[in-house]
């Protein structure tokens, strides 16, 4: 049975005043609620169990999507808290409930046309990171991919983190060596991002990646929502 996690437990903080009263992966693109359109996607490549992180207004979670049971799916809610534990601390807090299996994680306040039949089951490495042409806001990338499909923090050709990858657990294995020691890493439950975790499995030839040359969106600002709203 294959798992997903999908990260929703942001303050939506630069979408304000959309996300005083609505979570951001909430926030109706094209017609439906943006998690809808991944939900639907995960349904697509035979994902059974999906995981959402929650924490601002997290009961409008399963208002909306319920027990996940209109899609084909199993939803299961993970609460964060007040405070989001950042997509690292997220992640690890979830791991309970996604199984001993790699799983799709994806970011809740992105949108794609990408078929999710792409990604790997079975990343190589690690990880396995969808990657996208830079966006306007993000000019310069996050890393770079070689002929091989092997993922490099440093290089000329420099391609955005999409928010959509596949892991294995293990990329977790030693955060706290990774992260370091500081007050949010050290508070119960952790508080940490993901990207210096992956960074130092990059910097082991761990991490793979995929070049997606189709329709993506940050949602990050009520300008890009209405961007997205209006194309066609």
């Amino acid at each position: 049975m294959r798992h997903a996690l999908i990260f929703a437990a942001g303050l939506g903080e630069r979408m304000r005043p959309l996300t005083d009263r609505t979570p951001k992966p909430l926030l109706d693109v094209r017609g439906k609620p943006l998690i809808v359109w991944h939900l639907e996607k995960l349904a697509a490549v035979d994902v059974h169990y999906v995981v959402i992180n929650t924490s601002h207004l997290a009961d409008q979670f399963s208002e909306v999507l319920g027990d996940g049971s209109r899609w084909g799916l199993r939803i299961r809610y993970a609460y964060e808290g007040p405070v989001p534990l950042e997509t690292g601390g997220g992640m690890l807090n979830a791991l309970p409930l996604l199984g001993p299996e790699p799983f799709i994680a994806i970011n809740g306040d992105i949108w794609t046309d990408a078929d999710l039949a792409q990604l790997p089951v079975e990343p190589r490495g690690l990880a396995h990171l969808l990657l996208v042409d830079n966006p306007g806001h993000h000019p310069k990338g996050d890393f770079a991919l070689d002929q091989q499909g092997v993922v490099h923090n440093d290089g000329e050709a420099r391609l955005t983190f999409s928010g959509i990858g596949v892991y294995r657990r293990e990329l977790l294995d030693n955060w706290r060596g990774v992260i370091g020691d500081n007050p949010d890493a050290s508070a119960k439950p952790p508080r940490f991002k993901l990207a210096p975790l992956l960074r130092s499995a990059i910097d082991q030839g761990a991490i793979t990646g995929t070049h997606y040359r189709g329709a993506w969106t940050d949602v990050g600002t009520p300008e890009r929502l209405a961007a997205l709203n209006t194309a066609t």
